[in-house]
């Protein structure tokens, strides 16, 4: 029972308490609530009181800059019032020159019209005064104004036309001596740069034998073997007393080196018999038709002539059996392409065109055995059947003077020919048969009647003659150039062919006393 009563007391006396440490609590949490309400409204005021003095401060700030930018502005107005002043001042004075130096110019106006009457009156004075010497001169010389006029203009221009003919002349003079300059110094470049050596070649070749025994063998029974041989190849063998040698004779050099490998083969071979000779000859000619093919592309090859057909490949290489007074055709084609070429490069023409034409100029010597005309004739018909370009054509034409060159090219490919021809020891034919050769073509030209003078001039290849314009008129000289070509072509022997040219002038001479 006392237990019970204990909890009971125990259990109250916990509610009152509790209750007690409630209100206790509450007491307290109110005056914290109030102290804070109170801490607040002490902060909110010192905030207020802050912010006061800080927009105090900020306003007193800005009435600072603003005075401090009103003092600036005044300053500012009051320099642009001192240089717009000072700008007025020179404005002033400016306008005072201008209105000094206008009054100047006016001055120098009324002068200038005072001067320029004056002038006017003198014009007018020295007017009557040439008027008056006009007349006087008219009266003295008995000319009138015109015909005076007339007479001075005359003589000036008689004056200026002398001046201008003594001026081309000069300017001829220079240009002529420029050019001969330039073109020796071209050509001496070309030739320096070509500088090809040739040497004469002979219409014989000499075949060595192993012995003189040989001899008889080659000649055959009755000569039958020589005789066949002679018949095969169309030349001359020539056995004589010469010890262990043979002399093939022959114009042709085709034949003549047919026949001498022919014969090296069959004194290789040691049987000699007409079969077997004719054999070694159709080996020997198949032999030379290879080395055509192989001179051909190496002739082409080595002038970088390039896109020419087969057969004009051929035709060249055939010109290393043709030689003209001893110079090898082939070597003489090379020489002229390159010589060509060489110059067309220093006087910046087409070398392409200057070395085909060069090493083609001479084709038609490789067919002028076997057909009738001239080598350039021949050579002009092989390039047109073979459609080569006619600026080709033209310089192959051109190159002994037959026909007008068309190009400079041409020109180059006469000159290359000369200089390759000309060289020393390129051909064969003596000094002595060539003025003999020079001194007939005069003489015939000279027999003629009428005929004043007479030239062979471009090493023989043109004769120029001379009439008395008195005897012969332009009708006879056609048949006197005629008839001299007919007598040069009867009476004298010379390779290509001789231009006959007629010239006759008429002079009309006065003296000045």
């Amino acid at each position: 029972m006392d237990i019970i009563i204990n909890i009971a007391v125990f259990l109250i006396a916990a509610v009152i308490f509790t209750f007690v440490g409630i209100y206790v609590r509450k007491k307290i949490a109110e005056s914290k609530m109030e102290s804070a309400e109170n801490e607040a409204k002490k902060i909110l005021e010192l905030a207020n009181i802050e912010a006061e003095n800080k927009k105090k401060e900020e306003i007193f700030k800005a009435k600072e800059e603003i005075m401090n930018a009103r003092k600036e502005l005044d300053q500012e107005v009051r320099e642009r019032r001192g240089e717009v002043q000072s700008q007025e001042k020179r404005l002033i004075q400016k306008e005072e020159n201008l209105e000094r130096k206008q009054d100047l110019v006016e001055n120098k106006e009324k002068e200038l019209e005072h001067k320029y009457q004056e002038l006017e009156n003198k014009k007018s004075e020295i007017e009557q005064v040439l008027n008056n010497q006009m007349a006087e001169l008219q009266r003295i010389s008995e000319l009138s104004k015109e015909d005076a006029k007339n007479l001075l203009l005359s003589e000036l221009e008689k004056q200026l036309v002398g001046e201008k003919a003594s001026i081309i002349r000069d300017m001829e003079n220079k240009i002529k001596e420029e050019a001969e300059k330039n073109a020796k110094e071209v050509i001496g470049y070309a030739v320096q740069k070509c500088a090809a050596d040739h040497t004469s070649e002979t219409t014989v070749s000499i075949v060595a034998l192993p012995n003189d025994d040989m001899k008889g063998r080659i000649i055959g029974r009755e000569g039958r073997n020589i005789k066949t041989l002679e018949t095969l190849t169309g030349i001359d063998l020539i056995i004589d007393d010469t010890p262990e040698a043979v002399v093939i004779s022959g114009f042709d050099p085709l034949r003549r080196e047919v026949a001498r490998l022919a014969l090296e083969k069959l004194i290789d071979d040691g049987r000699i018999h007409p079969t077997k000779i004719e054999e070694m000859v159709e080996k020997a000619k198949e032999e030379i038709a290879n080395t055509i093919k192989e001179e051909g592309e190496r002739a082409v090859l080595e002038t970088g002539v390039i896109g020419l057909h087969p057969d004009l490949v051929q035709l060249i290489g055939k010109l290393k059996y043709r030689t003209s007074y001893g110079q090898n055709v082939l070597n003489h084609s090379i020489e002229v392409s390159n010589l060509a070429r060489i110059m067309a490069e220093e006087l910046g023409l087409d070398p392409k065109l200057a070395r085909r034409a060069g090493l083609l100029h001479d084709i038609g010597k490789a067919l002028d055995h076997d057909m009738e005309g001239t080598h350039v004739e021949l050579g002009v018909d092989i390039l047109k059947k073979y459609k080569e370009n006619e600026n080709v054509i033209n310089a192959v034409g051109a190159h002994h003077g037959d026909i007008e060159p068309k190009t400079i090219e041409a020109v180059l490919v006469q000159a290359a020919d000369a200089i390759s021809a000309s060289r020393p020891g390129a051909r064969r034919e003596t000094l002595e048969a060539y003025i003999k050769r020079l001194e007939q073509l005069e003489n015939i030209a000279d027999s003629f009647e009428g005929v004043d003078k007479s030239f062979a001039i471009q090493a023989g290849r043109e004769i120029r003659i001379i009439v008395k314009p008195d005897k012969i008129n332009d009708d006879q000289m056609t048949l006197m150039a005629r008839d001299i070509a007919k007598k040069v072509e009867t009476e004298m022997e010379y390779p290509g062919q001789i231009k006959v040219n007629v010239v006759r002038e008429t002079r009309v001479v006065d003296y000045a006393k």
